[in-house]
């Protein structure tokens, strides 16, 4: 196959599952020595650094992922228009550095930790009721 050709599929014909992958960023320093991983896939709720553009040095809060354009937009990131509308600009995950976790999912922590993420004991709801039951008494 042709490299061009190779390169399209790879890029702009990829699939879902594919570009999902692709929207990776580098963690920060503590957080590879946390870890023990160099990048992650962001999910909204993580707080990144614009390293490049026209936004960089700026801090903010993952606000939506978008797989289709493969890249995020952060919460304070906005442009304007000539009539006064502020619209979302979109940043591409490889100008981005992950300072801080998003950790309300608990297999993607446990996956970042190394650990089999399918045989961590399952939280349910009854479980946290009758911890509850008993810290009352």
């Amino acid at each position: 196959m042709k490299p061009t050709k190779m390169r399209n599929n790879m890029i702009y014909r990829a699939t879902f599952h594919t570009r999902s992958k692709q929207l990776g960023s580098t963690l920060s320093k503590d957080l590879r020595k946390k870890y023990g991983k160099r990048s992650v896939r962001v999910m909204e709720g993580d707080n990144v650094t614009i390293l490049r553009g026209e936004f960089k040095g700026v801090e903010g809060k993952i606000s939506e992922v978008s797989t289709q354009k493969s890249s995020v937009a952060i919460e304070g990131v906005k442009k304007e228009k000539t009539k006064g509308d502020k619209f979302d600009v979109y940043i591409h995950t490889s100008n981005l550095l992950v300072t801080s976790l998003n950790t309300d999912d608990k297999w993607r922590i446990s996956k970042l930790e190394g650990k089999n993420p399918s045989k961590q004991p399952k939280e349910t709801k009854e479980a946290e009721k009758t911890e509850k039951k008993e810290d009352e008494n």
